[in-house]
């Protein structure tokens, strides 16, 4: 694996089954290691679809990268409170200075008030005909889901602490900001 610090740029790659690259991030900064997950903040970052077009996120977002777990989650922090949009994927890999991994359709969206919602099941069911997803990725996809509803109901995840996710939100900031004027410095 390559040796990667605190405050580390990266970018994320997100691919589907079938290999083909199917949206990027352009910043991901490293917050947090721990032995079975990373940690990553962003703000406003640019996300170029497979298409060529691009936008920018609308908000700030602390996400993690599990090693083990089928699922990554995109804790985003807007106006109204804590939005979780947790992703069916692969565990990551770090390559070229890329988060990358493959995304298999189902999310789970957690709203500020803590109830939830299972999205994208007819995309699921799509792209497991057209890309022959295996019956045992689709045991895998389907028990990720149904485990990663579980941790949150049983918040067994530190990923469901809002006033971590808001710490970790603020060494995003100050690290944006040490990084700003060390280019300010440098000029």
């Amino acid at each position: 694996m390559e040796k990667i610090g605190i405050g580390d740029r990266l970018q994320i790659q997100c691919y589907k089954h079938n290999g083909k690259i199917h949206r990027a991030w352009d910043e991901a900064v490293l917050l947090d290691m721990k032995k079975d997950y990373m940690v990553f903040g962003n703000n406003r970052t640019t996300v170029t679809e497979a298409e060529g077009n691009t936008w920018k996120t609308k908000e700030p977002a602390i996400m993690y990268f599990f090693k083990d777990y089928w699922f990554n989650v995109i804790v985003q922090l807007k106006k109204e409170g804590v939005t979780y949009y947790c992703n069916i994927a692969t565990p990551y890999i770090i390559e070229e200075g890329t988060i990358k991994y493959i995304d298999y359709d189902l999310d789970l969206r957690i709203f500020p008030n803590g109830s939830y919602k299972i999205l994208d099941r007819m995309e699921y069911k799509y792209h497991k005909k057209i890309m022959n997803y295996s019956e045992d990725i689709d045991k895998v996809v389907n028990g990720a889901l149904e485990e990663l509803i579980s941790l949150y109901k049983e918040k067994a995840l530190p990923v469901f602490d809002a006033a971590r996710n808001l710490r970790y939100y603020e060494q995003y900031k100050m690290l944006k900001e040490s990084e700003k004027s060390s280019h300010l410095s440098e000029s």
